[in-house]
């Protein structure tokens, strides 16, 4: 079985749109048309049991539609093999209420995108989600490190997950690509080993540069080689790895390979595609 424990799908009618834009801000391509169809028909292809889908929320008046959206499909989607997380706002007031209300109603978990969001992970308003969303038994999926395509700033530096590790402690927190984009280093001297989840999403092997790329390529080679990805496996603990790819952005049946070619012996291969994830999911 094999897990993706990270993957975005948009409404039919901006999927494509969407893509071209954030293809175009990050020089990186995309391999689906970011759609739920394009989706399953990748996760055949790559004998993709389960996907987690992670919506990205930029502002507050977004939240309730989108996890009314997230809630009224969760069945139906749950029955073709894709669990549903719902998301938050920094800046949406009535947070407790609506974290309430995605549990509730059988969503297992959030996402939170500091980068998009323009907040650092160490805000109040960020503290306060994690903190009531942990008391709930929800998973909280951060994207972690620099976002390929916001250079200016990264809103979730490895301090700045310390700082929540220690003050708050939630239970089921997930740091999306390895623990921090770009920021290897730091990731294997301070964060490797820490009581949270990394999930490999768009972290290991080469990028695959967009059509329309003019000279912009500053994160192009940023990700971890084979043996490095190897190397903080171990260090974190490979218990606390969780199989990820950040579809539309990688192909999942080449990440498989990827993964797959690694040195990692079998039995951690099994922990990280799927049993890992089957068990913070309750699968």
């Amino acid at each position: 079985m094999v897990i993706d424990f990270h993957v975005h799908t948009f409404p039919d009618k901006i999927a494509l749109a969407t893509l071209e834009k954030l293809s175009e801000l990050s020089c990186t391509q995309y391999f689906t048309d970011g759609s739920v169809s394009g989706l399953l028909a990748s996760m055949r292809e790559a004998s993709v049991s389960y996907s987690v889908n992670l919506p990205v929320i930029t502002h507050e008046s977004q939240v309730e539609k989108v996890n009314s959206s997230m809630i009224s499909g969760r069945e139906n989607l749950l029955k073709q093999g894709i669990v549903t997380f719902g998301g938050m706002h920094p800046d949406y007031a009535d947070y407790k209420s609506e974290l309430l209300r995605l549990k509730e109603n059988g969503i297992p978990g959030i996402k939170l995108h500091p980068a998009y969001q323009h907040t650092n992970l160490t805000d109040l308003k960020m503290m306060h989600i994690i903190d009531y969303a942990s008391q709930l038994g929800l998973i909280i999926l951060i994207h972690a490190g620099i976002d390929i395509g916001i250079y200016d700033h990264n809103y979730a530096d490895v301090e700045q997950v310390l700082t929540v590790i220690d003050e708050i402690q939630p239970q089921k927190f997930v740091l999306a690509h390895m623990g921090n984009w770009a920021c290897w280093h730091e990731v294997e001297q301070h964060l490797a080993g820490a009581p949270v989840y990394l999930d490999t999403a768009f972290s290991i092997g080469p990028l695959t540069p967009c059509k329309t790329v003019h000279g912009k390529e500053p994160y192009l080679s940023s990700n971890l080689s084979d043996n490095n990805f190897v190397r903080i496996v171990r260090k974190h603990g490979v218990d606390k790895i969780l199989f990820a790819t950040d579809s539309p952005w990688e192909s999942q049946k080449d990440y498989i390979a990827r993964i797959q070619n690694t040195s990692l012996t079998a039995q951690e291969k099994e922990l990280i595609f799927s049993a890992n994830a089957r068990r913070l999911l309750a699968l």
